[in-house]
């Protein structure tokens, strides 16, 4: 490669990622590259800036940055800036100029870009990044998967239930009972992708159509098939309207590099040699102090917090009555077994795994293996967002008490009756079927390896 060829390169900042890209004259991609950045943008820059180094040698590049974090490193840089949605627009007018409406969502933004005789109108989401890439990794993380994982359950999905979208924290009070009540990955996989979709459309298109020449652009809409698939099936759009570009994740670094006026020449390993000095970035805030200075001090706070225990007694040499307590929560499964006094006779505290159920009957199955002869566990209860599901699966025993009031107008308890509610057969299924799929059969299937008589009687009955 002529190493003294001018070239033009693009540098993307984004929330959660750098992208970079590299054209030719013919504006072609020579090079381009994505990552997450994890807060460090700077190595990750420079370790995309040498991978093009040792694939395209020390070539010349006039680059531009764009992105949410990149003005303050093209300063330092001395590099050329450029407002992403301009970026986004130019490699739109140059590889898909047939666009009427372009939907962008990255890691922590999402955009809707209108294209009308001229004007460009670009829709964007505020300091909330519910709808977008994190709020996509931080559902995923509910169903024990990743994003990638999360986009595989999506396509065998059978029904949608309605998610919030707008906030991560109301999407998860949604999402974590579905979980606890046995909905399957595939569904809740599924039913998140369309709360983004329905957020994008309704927060940021708020009413305005979108129509014509649709393109899917950033990460997000790159790399997840069914996200793009629920906002194609959601606008209705037929495939002679759908834009999905080859290199749609890196179009804001593609855009860049379109905008370079070719007037900062630099050889790429000095581009890079400029990243080895520390650059303080407008987004990056001061650390709070630790909670502790030293380790004396750490030493002191949990002598202090281990004076207040609950008393325990070991459960092996404890004899009399004991009560049970579960506590179903949302992430974790938490049981109790307590003896008369009040003292703690076995703990149990694990994370669910989408599976509160299944948790809360190992806990159970732990208990009697430990449990004495001589201790009867005479009370149980539950709690938490899987108590439904518990006292459905499981059954339960609970009393109804009759109180009469006397002549001097005094409740008095006068019957006392004990009752059982059996578990529930329906919730049984419901939870077989989604959660043991391979030891539920909705049918028996036989397999019948000789022929079957046939008779033909001619002794029908008349019509009449």
């Amino acid at each position: 490669m002529n190493l003294n060829k001018l070239h033009t390169l693009g540098i993307d900042i984004g929330s959660t990622t750098v992208k970079i890209a590299i054209l030719d004259s013919e504006n072609e991609v020579l090079f381009s590259d994505y990552e997450r950045h994890f807060a460090n943008i700077q190595e990750t820059l420079s370790d995309l800036l040498g991978r093009a180094l040792y694939k395209l040698g020390s070539i010349q590049v006039s680059p531009v940055i764009t992105g949410s974090g990149g003005l303050t490193l093209a300063k330092h840089l001395g590099v050329p800036f450029v407002q992403e949605v301009i970026a986004v627009s130019t490699a739109l007018q140059d590889y898909a100029p047939q666009t009427d409406v372009a939907i962008e969502l990255g890691g922590e933004d999402a955009k809707i870009i209108y294209f009308e005789g001229g004007n460009v109108e670009q829709r964007m989401n505020g300091v909330c990044a519910g709808g977008t890439g994190s709020f996509i990794d931080q559902m995923a993380s509910l169903l024990q998967t990743d994003a990638s994982g999360l986009n595989e359950y999506a396509k065998n999905y059978k029904a949608l239930y309605s998610i919030a979208a707008r906030c991560g924290v109301f999407a998860k009070s949604d999402i974590q009972p579905l979980i606890n009540e046995g909905a399957s990955k595939e569904d809740l996989a599924a039913s998140i992708f369309q709360a983004v979709v329905n957020q994008t459309i309704s927060g940021l298109a708020c009413g305005k159509p979108i129509r014509g020449h649709v393109a899917f652009l950033g990460g997000p809409l790159h790399f997840l098939s069914e996200l793009r698939e629920t906002f194609i099936r959601t606008l209705k759009l037929d495939d002679e309207h759908i834009i999905a570009p080859h290199h749609s994740h890196l179009f804001a670094a593609i855009g860049s590099a379109l905008n370079s006026k070719k007037d900062t020449p630099t050889a790429l390993c000095e581009l890079q040699k400029r990243l080895e000095n520390k650059i303080q970035l407008d987004f990056e805030v001061e650390r709070l102090d630790p909670l502790f200075e030293t380790s004396a001090d750490y030493d002191k706070f949990i002598s202090r917090h281990s004076k207040h225990q609950v008393p325990i007694k070991d459960l092996a040499t404890y004899t009399g009555k004991a009560f049970l307590g579960i506590d179903a929560g949302s992430t974790t499964t938490k049981a109790a077994l307590v003896g008369e006094d009040g003292t703690l006779l076995y703990s149990f505290y694990h994370n669910n795994d989408g599976d509160p159920l299944g948790t809360t009957i190992s806990a159970i199955k732990d208990i009697y293996r430990q449990l004495p002869e001589d201790v009867e566990i005479v009370h149980s209860c539950s709690t938490g967002y899987g108590e439904a599901l518990i006292k459905s699966a499981l059954g339960y025993t609970w009393e109804e008490k009759e109180y009469k009031t006397d002549e001097d107008g005094e409740m008095k308890l006068v019957k006392v009756t004990t009752k059982f509610t059996p578990p529930n057969p329906t919730a049984m299924i419901f939870w077989l079927k989604n959660r043991r799929p391979g030891q539920w059969r909705d049918k028996v299937q036989q397999e019948i390896t000789t022929a079957l008589p046939v008779v033909i009687s001619d002794d029908l009955p008349d019509d009449e």
